[in-house]
């Protein structure tokens, strides 16, 4: 079942929205007064409630405690303030729903895997876990500028713009941050921890939250499945959840590439799972990316994975099809173990030497250029300078594909060549205005950047793990879990993104639990041929998907540039990324106006 899910104030006044809500014989749960509060669909085993005197609280989502233990906790609660540590002792990715003496606080996960949408109309403030939901509800349109943004910079745009709502007036909650219904008001209440613990000393913490997120993860009925790609994320968690259920069932896609070492990782996991079963689909058995290349997901976002979304759909038919109701995913893993380089920046002010041999590391094995490197680690700009500089720079050519990340975003901002000059105007306009407000995720720019990543990809995942609750099956992602996040945050950022190890905070939590070849592999799956291979065989569908363009007929794209574009040899997968976020915006659009 999806769950989806409104939350109303508690005013006569909200009546009207009550009516309003498009969910057909709903649950709801009451206030104190006897009105609606939380309204919606949800599983069994999805909501906890509690209530002490005047204190309420509604935990929805995956979040291993009893009612009884969630009413000791509340307990304890005397104003919003304390609402803070509830949340700190709850483990798990879920929302938070609070009620404290006529006023309510609501709030997502940490990056958005769980986000709360809200909007306000004659001062009445209601909110729901779906943008589409409030927008059906109050007829919202399209917010032009933001699709803008979106189709000339690219699905992966970074928050705080990619976190704008799609929809006019709907507003999406930061993930840090809580709503206070009774006026609309979002108030940050969580910062990242200070990555001030060793690696050593942070081991155990990263390990502890690993294995309680994944041992809290059982189907109520049905089989548990989990990938097995070869990786290190996905085969860490299938070691996890084998010791509470030795009889899992694994899977994974079959590689296209020859080059591609992930077959020879996942069998050598395998025979260390000899009571699992292991599923592997051949790769001549998948649907080809950019399969169906007009199919939507929903209308709260454009999708930006649309190139395995066939793959993924059946996917999720064979593992439902094999009795699985709950299936674990690594998803996450890369946004919270990469070397992401950002670090560098301020270790080079504190040590310099130590920076320097880092700064060699990359370089080697990256192969940025050295002069490049030191020109990024010597600028001083803040956030806001960046965001002004992509405003401008919005149609310079791309940098080099070796170019060090070590800025605010990984990428600079550039336009897509098919754009139109309305597009880039709207987007200007959008990147403009986000640079006079924007504030880092974190003081150090490395800590910033791996949460950058968490909250650019967290909403995505959840429109995934919705595509796999149509067939039945629940999809989670342990490492997206917020005590997870909060554990791996607090190790020094050089240790966790060293140049010379793979993942090593995740590699050390793992050690004894998953076997060594695994945990000191230093590849990672390489499948661009099959992405190019895909993309030709599907040409003249995705050709088709553009032929009567939304998007054109909304002067955003020029339909016969981007026929060009497409048609030329190309040296990397860059411009097959950018077609694919193309696709989501397309379709979504398209499939908006459709259903209105």
């Amino acid at each position: 079942m999806k769950s989806t899910f409104a939350i109303l104030p508690d005013l006569a006044d909200a009546k009207p929205f009550m009516e309003k809500l498009p969910f057909v014989n709903p649950a709801v749960l009451m206030y104190p007064s006897g009105r609606p509060w939380v309204v919606g669909h949800w599983g069994e085993g999805e909501v906890v409630e509690a209530s002490v005197g005047d204190v309420r609280a509604v935990v929805i989502g995956h979040c291993p405690i009893t009612t009884a233990r969630l009413q000791q906790l509340i307990s304890r609660i005397r104003n919003m303030a304390d609402v803070d540590v509830l949340a700190r002792r709850l483990s798990g990715a879920f929302h938070l729903i609070a009620y404290i003496d006529g006023a309510v606080r609501a709030q997502g996960s940490l990056v958005g895997l769980r986000r709360l949408f809200h909007t306000s109309k004659n001062g009445i403030t209601i909110a729901a876990d779906r943008a589409d939901v409030l927008a059906t509800m109050t007829r919202a349109s399209v917010n032009e500028r933001i699709l803008a943004a979106r189709v000339t910079c690219g699905g992966m745009l970074p928050p705080p713009l990619g976190e704008q709502s799609l929809w006019s007036d709907v507003s999406i909650l930061p993930a840090d941050s809580f709503l206070a219904m009774e006026n609309g008001q979002e108030v940050q209440w969580w910062r990242a921890p200070q990555p001030d613990v060793s690696l050593e000393q942070g081991v155990d913490a990263v390990k502890t939250a690993l294995i309680t997120a994944v041992a809290s993860r059982q189907p109520d009925q049905g089989r548990l499945s989990a990938d097995l790609s070869g990786g290190m994320d996905s085969t860490a968690l299938c070691f996890l959840a084998a010791d509470n259920n030795p009889e899992l069932l694994t899977f994974r896609w079959g590689e296209a590439e020859a080059g591609n070492d992930d077959a020879r990782f996942a069998a050598y996991a395998a025979t260390a799972l000899p009571q699992a079963e292991h599923l592997v689909v051949k790769h001549r058995e998948l649907a080809s990316l950019f399969s169906t290349p007009q199919d939507w997901v929903d209308q709260e976002q454009p999708y930006i994975f649309t190139r395995t979304l066939a793959r993924t759909r059946q996917t999720a038919q064979i593992l439902a099809d094999q009795g699985s109701r709950l299936h674990l995913t690594g998803h996450g893993g890369d946004e919270l173990f990469y070397k992401f380089p950002g670090y560098l920046h301020r270790l080079a002010r504190r040590q310099p030497w130590t920076a320097l041999k880092h700064l060699r590391g990359h370089s080697a094995l990256s192969r940025w250029p050295l002069r490049d490197s030191v020109r990024e680690l010597a600028g001083q700009g803040d956030i806001n300078a960046w965001w002004r500089a992509q405003s401008q720079n919005l149609t310079m050519s791309a940098p080099a594909s070796r170019f060090p990340p070590l800025e605010w975003n990984f990428v600079p901002l550039r336009a897509a060549p098919w754009v139109t000059d309305h597009a880039l105007d709207l987007a200007r306009s959008a990147i403009y205005e986000t640079a006079e407000t924007v504030r880092s995720f974190a003081e150090d720019r490395g800590q910033h950047q791996f949460l950058l990543a968490l909250r650019t990809t967290g909403p995505a995942y959840a429109q995934l793990s919705r595509i796999y609750a149509d067939y039945g099956v629940q999809l989670h992602m342990p490492y997206l879990d917020d005590r997870v996040i909060e554990a791996a945050l607090t190790v020094q950022l050089h240790e966790r993104a060293t140049p010379w190890r793979y993942k090593p905070l995740l590699a050390d939590a793992m050690r004894g639990i998953v076997p060594e070849p695994i945990l000191s592999r230093s590849t990672k799956g390489e499948f661009s041929a099959d992405l190019s291979a895909g993309r030709r065989k599907n040409m003249s569908e995705i050709v088709e998907t553009f032929r009567d363009s939304a998007l054109a007929q909304h002067d955003l794209i020029d339909v016969a540039v981007l026929r060009k574009h497409m048609a030329m040899p190309q040296m990397d997968s860059t411009r097959d990324v950018s077609l694919e976020h193309l696709l989501g915006c397309e379709n979504w659009l398209k499939n908006t106006y459709r259903s209105r």
